[in-house]
């Protein structure tokens, strides 16, 4: 009974843990939007940066077919891409 009892504690503290730690939806995502156009103005902005993220996340790839591709997905300049106002399909689906 006690280890029932210490079980059903921890999941109430836990539960209320993330309740208490959880952003407003709204809050998360305009902060990421914020956060998403920093990041693609100092890719834009900064060769140096670019350069390193390319390293970072293409250096694996250095020698196969995917590696261009990969470089390529931090150039600039093209169009912005298109947002929607519509959710995901994730979030659609019944």
């Amino acid at each position: 009974m006690p280890k029932l009892l210490a079980g059903c504690l921890a999941a109430v503290v836990m539960t209320a843990a993330n309740l208490a730690f959880a952003a407003q939806p709204s809050e998360s995502s305009e902060q990421n939007v914020r956060e998403s156009a920093q990041y693609e103005q100092l890719l834009c902005t900064n060769a140096a940066f670019r350069n390193k993220r390319i390293a970072q996340e293409c250096g694996p790839l250095q020698g196969s077919q995917f590696y261009d591709s990969c470089a390529a997905s931090f150039q600039c300049g093209g169009a912005p891409a298109r947002r929607s106002n519509r959710p995901p399909p994730s979030e659609t689906i019944r």
